[in-house]
């Protein structure tokens, strides 16, 4: 299996909802590190797995919606903790949306939140629709 993962860091601002977490209950920033990782047992009549200016640019594309934002105002968070976890979902089902690279079997996106915490989300493709 071949695997391809680009890197992007940007920083967004959240709160936490539905629990005591002192100093996270109030809006606060992150600066995100996103690894998006590609995997596929084949590669294209290029040998490419993905076109990785196309990957970089539809990355690039979805950082810009969450770059400097406050997560909980975005229309996705709605009714949701902008967890570490629920933004690694997410943000990996909204990427998958805009890949159009038919040999790709898995994507994996690794959110980093700082130096030490990270969380992932790994998922099949092509993608469902549904963010669940």
């Amino acid at each position: 299996m071949y695997h391809l993962t680009v890197i992007r860091d940007f920083i967004a601002q959240h709160y936490l909802i539905g629990g005591d977490w002192g100093a996270e209950n109030e809006p606060h920033s992150h600066h995100y590190r996103a690894e998006v990782q590609l995997a596929g047992d084949a590669l294209d009549e290029h040998g490419y797995l993905v076109d990785i200016v196309a990957l970089e640019a539809a990355l690039d594309h979805l950082i810009a919606r969450y770059r400097d934002h406050l997560l909980n105002d975005l229309p996705e968070f709605a009714g949701l903790n902008p967890s570490l976890e629920h933004f690694a979902r997410i943000f990996a089902h909204a990427l998958a949306k805009e890949l159009s690279a038919p040999n790709l079997t898995r994507l994996t996106l690794r959110l980093w939140e700082n130096e030490s915490a990270w969380a992932s989300y790994t998922m099949r493709l092509p993608a469902d629709d549904e963010c669940k």
